[in-house]
């Protein structure tokens, strides 16, 4: 399942979220905090329920199932490295990466495990930030690494054809760290695994055989949703 991409200026996104969610709450009138105090009130999330008439699912709805457990990544320190077979490798901040033209799409997760959610997920798209190492002639596989020791990777022809994005937000709250701060792959039409979180790395490869953790555990390489995913 999924919609048209479209674009998303941060300030129509805005809009959109207040539009759908109406107020997200006030502080408690005993003060800026709890019982008086002066620390910040803690304000509910302002999650997106619903997009063009469909429900979408909760971001409480996905189960832990990470190598590592969540991961806490430092916005300012975080760098995400393009690199490989590309004539100009890169390291963007998150800040770089986000002064891209982003998107926002509804696709559906199904994990192996035997759930499903159906998400709105905002993003910029994979092939922009390949196309801006300038990737050689020779790339057909796109590998990708997370903080975390996991890997995974995709080819270069799928990354194209479906406009694949690197999310940062979902329902139209940032990822929290569960879900991938900074970044998760939505890689739609194929199983969980290959949705990657906590991106670091951008590999352009010509060796479409490698294997990622799962992958190199028996799981199919392609992780293609209409197919087993074992091998």
């Amino acid at each position: 399942m999924h919609r048209i991409l479209r674009q998303c200026p941060a300030l129509v996104m805005l809009a959109a979220i207040l539009l759908l969610t109406g107020c997200v709450g006030a502080p408690r009138p005993d003060g800026p905090g709890r019982d008086g105090s002066d620390e910040p009130a803690s304000l509910p999330r302002a999650e997106v329920q619903e997009y063009e008439g469909a429900d979408l699912s909760s971001i409480d709805d996905f189960r832990e199932n990470s190598i590592a457990g969540p991961q806490q990544v430092d916005r300012d320190s975080y760098r995400l490295g393009i690199a490989g077979l590309v004539s100009a490798p890169a390291e963007l901040s998150y800040d770089d990466v986000l002064a891209g033209r982003t998107y926002r799409k509804v696709v559906t997760l199904d994990c192996v495990e035997g759930w499903s959610v159906d998400i709105l997920w905002e993003g910029v798209l994979l092939r922009d930030l390949i196309e801006s190492a300038a990737p050689l002639g020779s790339a057909d596989t796109v590998i990708l690494r997370a903080v975390d020791g996991y890997s995974t990777s995709v080819p270069l022809e799928y990354v194209y054809d479906n406009e694949i994005l690197l999310a940062y937000s979902m329902n139209g709250v940032e990822l929290p760290p569960e879900r991938g701060f900074p970044f998760q792959l939505v890689a739609e039409d194929k199983w969980g695994y290959k949705w990657i979180k906590w991106v670091e790395e951008i590999e352009l490869s010509d060796d479409p055989a490698y294997r990622g953790y799962w992958e190199s555990r028996g799981y199919s390489n392609s992780g293609d949703r209409d197919d087993s995913f074992r091998e």
